[in-house]
């Protein structure tokens, strides 16, 4: 349990650090304006701005690359709802593709050696009962390789229904609180720069509701790592699931994290 509660008090603290180094650059080089500007033009894009986003989302899901960022921005540029929304529906698009790419164009040979490794081999026999669920809560654990298990469970025998199924609902906690954050950053940057955007009311009921997101991933990933340990444990392996899985990512490069 202090494994789950310290690898979940590091998620938050550089999410919280990342946004301060933002907002330290930002009113370091006075950049409010420019950040008020950029906002105003995306409005005026109207629907092609978030057509642009999402294929560039999905894109960088495909391709690997550190994702972060792009989460962060949807919310600075579409608020906490839309840019949700876009972020989940583009990053679950990007997973399928990787996932299709992986099941049809990785040779039998390739396939045979990955699904054969000692802790992979676990996932692809003992867990493909569980569908759905069992992809949901692997969507759920922090700091997890999730754009290489994209490809990963492309050669499992997971179906795509239950991939996309549990990559949809999995993501949107984390998801979510990422774009708050982003929200954040473009709130506080139209702060002093033209008409104020909130209310001190407004204000409140906001930070209350990033509280309340932030408790409720924190209550999230130390739930799923629960039920993940209980399903290691039914399947009498000594090693912790959470572990056994963070693991997979030595196999591989892991800028893909960071959804």
């Amino acid at each position: 349990m202090v494994g789950h509660t310290a690898t979940t008090f590091w998620v938050v603290l550089i999410s919280t650090l990342l946004v301060a180094a933002l907002l330290g650059l930002m009113f370091y080089f006075d950049a409010q304006a420019y950040v008020v500007t950029l906002l105003q033009w995306l409005d005026g894009k109207g629907l092609w701005a978030f057509v642009i986003f999402m294929l560039i989302n999905a894109l960088v899901v495909v391709l690997l690359l550190p994702g972060i960022m792009i989460t962060m921005g949807a919310g600075f540029m579409f608020g906490v709802a839309a840019g949700t929304a876009c972020v989940v529906i583009a990053t679950t698009v990007g997973a399928a593709v990787a996932f299709f790419i992986a099941r049809s164009c990785f040779s039998d040979r390739i396939t045979h050696y990955l699904v054969n490794h000692q802790k992979l081999k676990l996932l692809n026999d003992e867990f493909v009962g569980e569908g759905w669920r069992f992809i949901l809560l692997i969507r759920m654990l922090p700091f997890f390789p999730f754009k290489l298990s994209n490809y990963f469970f492309g050669l499992t025998r997971f179906s795509a229904k239950d991939f996309l199924i549990g990559t949809f609902f999995g993501i949107i906690p984390i998801t979510t609180f990422n774009v708050y954050l982003g929200s954040l950053v473009a709130d506080i940057a139209q702060v002093g720069v033209g008409d104020a955007v909130r209310s001190p009311l407004a204000w409140a009921v906001y930070i209350f509701g990033f509280i309340i997101t932030l408790i409720v991933v924190i209550y999230i990933s130390r739930h799923t790592r629960k039920v993940l340990d209980r399903y290691a444990k039914e399947q009498d392996k000594p090693e912790s699931l959470p572990e056994l899985l963070s693991d997979q990512g030595k196999i591989g490069d892991k800028t893909g994290d960071g959804i």
